[in-house]
């Protein structure tokens, strides 16, 4: 049971304790190891490190040093279901006379005057089978650093937190919100 607390701190005694004896037999044998395995995988993932981007964009210049609210970039977050990923005509909203010499905003030049989308690759993610929604939790005054960490400080943002199911549980029982499982699961 140490293993599973290990694994979820937030899990509770008698949770550990169902699943450790539903999982016991199935460890027996090797169906049990890859059941295992799926379930981790499908548990909202692993903090990794920071994916490499198209353009390189320093958070700590943004979000830190301008003190650019993440609203402002990402819109959506307090009434969609996504927080939206900026446009590259909102980008050049700032950067059509901010820095303009830089090579990165240079390369954000191009996407603009070809009328290309950047092709931003993913930091977080949680499985398929969940149905996030930003807004309640935006609406509720959770910070976005609760989830994303100290976004303000990262030259390139990374996963700070695995968003697997205990890790959203924990966090659910300590600000009193539902543990409905239709409220997270498609």
């Amino acid at each position: 049971m140490q293993y599973l607390s290990a694994l979820l701190p937030r899990i509770t005694r008698l949770q550990a304790l169902v699943i450790g004896l539903a999982v016991t037999p199935l460890l027996l044998g090797g169906a049990g190891v890859i059941a295992v395995l799926l379930f981790l995988m499908a548990s909202g993932g692993t903090v990794t490190g920071a994916p490499e981007q198209p353009i390189a964009f320093d958070h700590s210049v943004h979000a830190g040093e301008a003190a650019i609210p993440c609203q402002f970039c990402h819109r959506g977050v307090g009434t969609e279901a996504a927080a939206t990923i900026p446009s590259v005509q909102q980008c050049m909203f700032c950067h059509g006379v901010v820095a303009t010499d830089r090579p990165q905003i240079q390369l954000l030049q191009a996407h603009w005057e070809t009328n290309t989308p950047v092709d931003w690759t993913r930091v977080h993610r949680v499985p398929d089978h969940v149905r996030f929604v930003h807004a309640p939790h935006i609406q509720a005054g959770l910070d976005c650093a609760t989830c994303h960490g100290d976004v303000a400080s990262m030259s390139e943002v990374r996963q700070v937190r695995s968003l697997a199911m205990g890790d959203c549980q924990g966090c659910h029982r300590e600000n009193s919100a539902s543990l409905d499982c239709a409220t997270c699961h498609k």
